[in-house]
């Protein structure tokens, strides 16, 4: 069966927030233009950040869905079509080769974006071909995780950083078991200067978790009493059910495959074009002057950007400076953090868990800061001072 070929004003591949942002501020600006959204999924919406802290909120699976597919479609006046995988972009062409329910067919565009997200870092050791070591990073794999999680189950989560420990301060105030290994020397050490990453990990420690720091796992093995991580020093852990959240790596390959210009992400200009004029990529896929930015505040404002520029007002994206809340209920926390890469000092104040750090930069200007406790009250303050992560 091949389905009829159809056109699209504006094509967006890709369901998720960056995908549904996008038509939502195309239909904003105009209520006829033609937007097409494939998805690999159901295509229904809900927050992904809301689930390393679902427990927490009392949300189930079920409960985390906000709209369906077809609710969405008909709020925006927009298509979608769940279950649709795309085989390939034909750029001379300007079409898209899909397949779902409906059979094969042709989507041709005017313009195509690329809201295909990104994938779990893969995690592999000695004897996770027989113990499951899953990551989640959509409702689907946290629906099966879940699933698979009894009460009081023992918990191994390899990965200290913002998902590894908003899911373990979830978990602990839940009653479960909860057990994080990490090479780095402290929790967040990508975000947080290690004096506050202690204070972290002492926050977290009150709440039952323990913690491997500059550790990591040499095997896992079944048991018959449940499963067993063997980590580099010879330390053995007993746990039930695992999580992996070492990070997240931007879905290049179609892209790719298509001829684009990729790095650690779609390569794209301060218009979000690819390499291709009429490509057009955002979201966690997008690698922008400013690297990656798998966050919701860059998330809306390239939309926005985006929006505009598609309806015909080219729209360079600008970003103010970037203030990450991590859900740890444990230690309220938020962190701004510098550039990869800068060069500078964090200049500590404060004592127990209210505490400030800021980051100096070699010339003496503030580049970043992070927040603990009552001390992320200075967010919007601090935040003023920085640096914007992109200017226009």
């Amino acid at each position: 069966m091949t389905a009829d070929q159809t056109h699209a004003d504006t094509l967006i591949i890709g369901s998720g927030m960056a995908g549904y942002t996008l038509a939502r501020e195309l239909r904003t600006l105009d209520p006829e233009t033609r937007i097409t959204v494939l998805s690999a999924d159901d295509g229904a919406v809900y927050s992904k950040p809301m689930i390393s802290n679902a427990f927490k909120q009392g949300k189930t699976p079920d409960t985390l869905v906000q709209k369906s597919a077809e609710q969405m479609a008909a709020e925006l006046n927009i298509e979608v079509r769940p279950f649709n995988r795309v085989h390939t972009i034909d750029r001379v062409a300007k079409a898209v080769s899909v397949e779902g329910a409906e059979g094969q067919g042709l989507i041709t565009y005017t313009h195509l974006v690329l809201a295909v997200g990104a994938n779990p870092r893969p995690y592999t050791v000695d004897g996770s071909d027989e113990v499951a070591l899953p990551a989640v990073n959509s409702l689907a794999d946290y629906g099966r995780w879940r699933a698979n999680l009894k009460d009081g189950a023992r918990v191994l989560i390899v990965g200290a950083g913002l998902i590894g420990v908003e899911f373990a301060n979830d978990l602990a105030v839940a009653g479960y078991s909860v057990t994080l290994v990490d090479p780095a020397p402290k929790p967040l050490s990508r975000l947080l200067p290690d004096e506050l990453g202690q204070v972290m990990q002492d926050a977290l420690t009150d709440q039952g978790i323990t913690f491997y720091m500059g550790r990591t796992i040499a095997r896992v093995a079944q048991g018959s009493h449940g499963n067993t991580a063997t980590l580099d020093d010879g330390t053995s852990i007993a746990f039930d059910t695992a999580l992996t959240a070492i990070g997240l790596v931007a879905n290049t390959q179609l892209a790719q495959s298509a001829g684009l210009e990729v790095g650690r992400g779609i390569r794209v200009d301060a218009l979000l074009r690819t390499s291709d004029p009429n490509v057009f990529a955002l979201g966690d896929c997008a690698e922008t002057d400013a690297g990656v930015l798998p966050f919701i505040l860059p998330l809306m404002g390239a939309a926005r950007a985006l929006a505009k520029t598609l309806m015909g007002t080219p729209t360079p994206l600008s970003l103010p400076a970037l203030a990450v809340t991590v859900k740890t209920p444990a230690l309220p926390t938020v962190v701004c953090p510098p550039s990869p890469g800068v060069e500078g000092r964090w200049v500590l104040e404060g004592q127990g868990q209210n505490r400030r750090a800021v980051f100096i930069g070699q010339a003496g200007e503030q580049l970043g800061f992070a927040l603990t406790g009552s001390e992320t009250k200075a967010r919007q303050s601090l935040s003023r001072e920085m640096p914007d992560l992109l200017a226009a």
